[in-house]
């Protein structure tokens, strides 16, 4: 292997390494956003998500979402991958399938049964996820032959994950309180601090998420990911400011959990676009999606009534199709603003919709299966305790 390679290798692995690291970030966000009672349940789902899922995409979820290509539809599955000079992309692309099964577990959190979320996570792993990102990334899918761009998976991954969040949420139903008489009642989550610091673990992650997915850094490449770097950073940052100001305007204060949020929805939204469009798009892009995101968790809550304790519907799911929706508009080559006309958009629409629709539709039909032969929701005498004590026999916080 010539030098190049071997660079472009260990890039990738090193962006590989920093997407793990967004798993610690998951877990402190969401059990930040949560009450201390159910923390142990939280930490024990994130883990299981990265370990179910480490094992279930190299047994078959890598070559569903990467062999052969079957119609442009689906991957031709083999068991237990074992390329040895394909190593480097089966770890990358782990990190990646542990990503969008994890935001689940957020949106269901404080009222979810711990062994039917496990069951759950593995076929998100291996069936939803990779079938989904076949049709993007594997080279022959069905989108790519559109044109259509999503480079690091503002649709294929984090849509994915919060659309089925959503659908898990308004199966699982709102915890025990949240709606009195048709009015959302905040429960307050128990920690913002670690919550603040689970945002600033993702948003370094984002880095070699984003990075990383250039899947090289010789040559000039090393420019493209110090570009997709930089575009990375803009958007979180603009979106971070534009949340918080929309949340100060909503509420006569800027709002610490609406402004975490904000960064993340801002990090999800370029994640389409970050190697198309230029940094004042990408600064843009997150403006608009940060003061998106504070609407977004408001409707979602007080219209829809769908109990969603840290957001994750609306920063996963809405942004990411917005993001990926914008890429029709700001991508330097064939955006609608630098003279592409609406082809590119009408491609980008296409593929939001026909993901998401994949997304919800199997997520229905694995949750409402699964709800019907072991039920979703632990008993009510178990949320009010709390899980920890319940399902893990455990107390994070012994004081």
């Amino acid at each position: 292997m010539d030098t190049n390679g071997v660079l472009d290798l260990l890039w990738i692995l090193i962006a590989g390494i920093l997407v793990f690291f967004m798993q610690a970030g998951f877990t402190l966000v969401e059990t930040g956003f949560t009450r201390g009672k159910n923390a142990g349940n939280i930490i024990m789902k994130n883990i299981m998500d990265f370990c179910i899922g480490s094992l279930g995409f190299w047994a078959i979820g890598y070559t569903i979402m990467y062999g052969d290509t079957i119609g442009s539809f689906v991957g031709s599955p083999s068991l237990f991958f074992s390329d040895s000079e394909n190593m480097h992309n089966l770890f990358f692309q782990t990190v990646f399938a542990a990503t969008a099964a994890t935001i689940v577990s957020g949106a269901i959190a404080e009222r979810t049964k711990f062994t039917t979320y496990l069951i759950f996570s593995m076929i998100m792993t291996v069936f939803i996820y990779p079938i989904s990102g076949h049709w993007v990334w594997q080279g022959e899918g069905w989108l790519t032959n559109l044109g259509f761009i999503d480079f690091a998976g503002s649709t294929v991954v984090h849509s994915v994950g919060g659309w089925a969040s959503l659908v898990a949420a308004y199966l699982v139903g709102p915890r025990i309180g949240k709606y009195t008489n048709g009015k959302s009642n905040a429960i307050q989550g128990h920690n913002l601090l670690i919550g603040a610091l689970g945002v600033f673990i993702l948003w370094f992650g984002w880095f070699g998420f984003n990075g990383g997915s250039q899947l090289a850094i010789s040559g000039d490449n090393a420019n493209a990911v110090a570009g997709i770097i930089i575009t990375t950073n803009l958007a979180a940052a603009a979106a971070a400011i534009s949340a918080m100001f929309v949340s100060w305007g909503l509420y006569k204060k800027p709002d610490i959990s609406m402004t975490l949020n904000g960064a993340l929805a801002g990090l999800v939204a370029i994640t389409a676009g970050c190697a198309a469009v230029s940094p004042m798009g990408a600064a843009i892009i997150g403006v608009l999606a940060g003061a998106l995101v504070v609407f977004s968790i408001e409707f979602i809550d007080k219209k829809l009534k769908v109990d969603d304790p840290v957001g994750a519907v609306s920063v996963h799911g809405v942004c990411g199709a917005f993001g990926t929706l914008l890429v029709g508009v700001f991508a330097v080559d064939g955006g609608l603003f630098y003279g592409g006309g609406f082809h590119l958009l009408g491609v980008q629409a296409t593929g939001v919709i026909a993901i998401g629709t994949w997304a919800m539709t199997t997520a229905f039909v694995v949750l409402f299966t699964l709800k019907k032969v072991i039920g979703l929701r632990v008993s009510k005498e178990e949320e009010i305790d709390g899980l920890d004590i319940h399902e893990h026999k455990a107390n994070v916080y012994n004081d």
